[in-house]
Protein backbone atom coordinates (compact mmCIF):
# COMPACT_ATOMS: atom_id res chain seq x y z
CA UNK A 1 0.00 0.00 0.00
CA UNK A 2 1.50 3.40 -0.90
CA UNK A 3 1.08 6.05 1.87
CA UNK A 4 -1.34 8.63 1.20
CA UNK A 5 1.59 11.00 2.79
CA UNK A 6 3.50 10.08 -0.53
CA UNK A 7 0.44 11.14 -2.93
CA UNK A 8 -0.63 14.03 -1.66
CA UNK A 9 -3.85 15.13 -2.88
CA UNK A 10 -2.22 18.42 -5.15
CA UNK A 11 -0.29 15.34 -7.11
CA UNK A 12 -2.70 12.66 -7.71
CA UNK A 13 -4.92 15.57 -8.68
CA UNK A 14 -2.04 15.58 -11.21
CA UNK A 15 -2.25 12.34 -11.94
CA UNK A 16 -6.08 12.19 -13.41
CA UNK A 17 -5.32 15.37 -15.25
CA UNK A 18 -2.85 13.42 -16.98
CA UNK A 19 -5.30 10.57 -17.15
CA UNK A 20 -7.38 12.85 -18.76
CA UNK A 21 -4.80 14.64 -21.15
CA UNK A 22 -4.55 10.42 -22.72
CA UNK A 23 -7.92 10.17 -24.24
CA UNK A 24 -7.46 10.43 -27.23
CA UNK A 25 -8.39 13.69 -28.61
CA UNK A 26 -11.39 12.51 -30.67
CA UNK A 27 -12.73 10.88 -28.26
CA UNK A 28 -12.27 13.77 -25.72
CA UNK A 29 -13.77 16.40 -28.36
CA UNK A 30 -16.60 13.93 -27.63
CA UNK A 31 -16.92 14.65 -24.34
CA UNK A 32 -20.21 16.55 -23.18
CA UNK A 33 -21.54 18.39 -20.08
CA UNK A 34 -19.52 16.24 -17.50
CA UNK A 35 -17.15 17.49 -14.57
CA UNK A 36 -14.12 15.35 -13.29
CA UNK A 37 -13.54 15.56 -9.06
CA UNK A 38 -11.28 14.17 -7.10
CA UNK A 39 -11.92 13.33 -3.69
CA UNK A 40 -9.95 11.19 -0.47
CA UNK A 41 -12.92 8.06 -0.65
CA UNK A 42 -16.79 7.86 -1.00
CA UNK A 43 -18.66 7.79 2.67
CA UNK A 44 -19.73 4.09 2.82
CA UNK A 45 -18.14 2.56 0.07
CA UNK A 46 -14.18 2.28 1.02
CA UNK A 47 -13.32 0.17 -1.54
CA UNK A 48 -14.53 2.32 -4.26
CA UNK A 49 -11.81 4.22 -6.76
CA UNK A 50 -14.27 5.34 -9.17
CA UNK A 51 -17.81 6.66 -9.78
CA UNK A 52 -19.68 7.73 -12.72
CA UNK A 53 -23.12 9.64 -12.71
CA UNK A 54 -25.03 11.05 -15.15
CA UNK A 55 -26.67 9.89 -18.08
CA UNK A 56 -24.34 8.45 -20.88
CA UNK A 57 -24.07 9.87 -24.17
CA UNK A 58 -25.83 6.66 -25.77
CA UNK A 59 -29.02 7.52 -23.68
CA UNK A 60 -29.25 11.41 -24.61
CA UNK A 61 -32.09 11.68 -26.57
CA UNK A 62 -33.77 15.13 -28.45
CA UNK A 63 -35.18 15.89 -25.30
CA UNK A 64 -31.52 16.61 -23.31
CA UNK A 65 -31.15 19.98 -22.06
CA UNK A 66 -30.64 21.58 -19.50
CA UNK A 67 -29.36 18.82 -17.59
CA UNK A 68 -26.66 19.27 -14.96
CA UNK A 69 -23.49 18.13 -16.06
CA UNK A 70 -21.96 14.10 -15.22
CA UNK A 71 -19.69 13.63 -12.90
CA UNK A 72 -16.90 11.50 -12.88
CA UNK A 73 -15.26 11.15 -9.17
CA UNK A 74 -11.79 9.38 -8.73
CA UNK A 75 -11.38 8.38 -5.10
CA UNK A 76 -7.81 9.17 -3.71
CA UNK A 77 -7.51 6.75 -0.56
CA UNK A 78 -8.80 2.92 -2.34
CA UNK A 79 -6.16 3.76 -4.89
CA UNK A 80 -3.46 4.16 -3.00
CA UNK A 81 -4.95 1.38 -0.88
CA UNK A 82 -4.56 -0.94 -3.69
CA UNK A 83 -1.25 -0.11 -5.06
CA UNK A 84 2.49 -1.21 -3.85
CA UNK A 85 4.51 1.48 -5.63
CA UNK A 86 3.81 5.12 -7.05
CA UNK A 87 3.93 3.76 -10.95
CA UNK A 88 1.09 1.76 -9.59
CA UNK A 89 -0.32 4.90 -8.66
CA UNK A 90 0.47 6.56 -11.88
CA UNK A 91 -1.91 3.08 -13.58
CA UNK A 92 -4.20 2.85 -11.59
CA UNK A 93 -5.59 6.31 -11.93
CA UNK A 94 -4.96 6.10 -15.81
CA UNK A 95 -7.24 2.53 -15.47
CA UNK A 96 -9.93 4.22 -13.36
CA UNK A 97 -10.11 7.48 -15.75
CA UNK A 98 -10.68 5.85 -18.38
CA UNK A 99 -13.35 3.30 -16.72
CA UNK A 100 -15.08 6.39 -15.72
CA UNK A 101 -15.07 8.20 -18.94
CA UNK A 102 -16.22 4.84 -20.97
CA UNK A 103 -19.13 5.05 -18.88
CA UNK A 104 -20.38 8.24 -19.93
CA UNK A 105 -19.77 6.82 -23.61
CA UNK A 106 -21.99 4.14 -22.25
CA UNK A 107 -19.57 1.22 -22.32
CA UNK A 108 -20.77 -1.31 -19.64
CA UNK A 109 -18.63 -2.44 -16.87
CA UNK A 110 -18.91 -6.13 -18.97
CA UNK A 111 -17.08 -4.85 -21.91
CA UNK A 112 -14.46 -2.38 -19.97
CA UNK A 113 -13.77 -6.08 -17.98
CA UNK A 114 -13.29 -7.15 -21.29
CA UNK A 115 -11.19 -4.77 -22.66
CA UNK A 116 -9.04 -4.60 -19.50
CA UNK A 117 -10.36 -1.51 -17.94
CA UNK A 118 -12.27 -2.94 -14.95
Amino acid sequence: MVAPESVPMEKFEELVSLGLDAIPPGLARLMNNVAVFVEDQKPGRPGLMGLYEGIPLTKRGSGYSGALPDRITIYRRPILRRCATESDVVRQVEITVVHEVAHHFGISDARLHELGYA
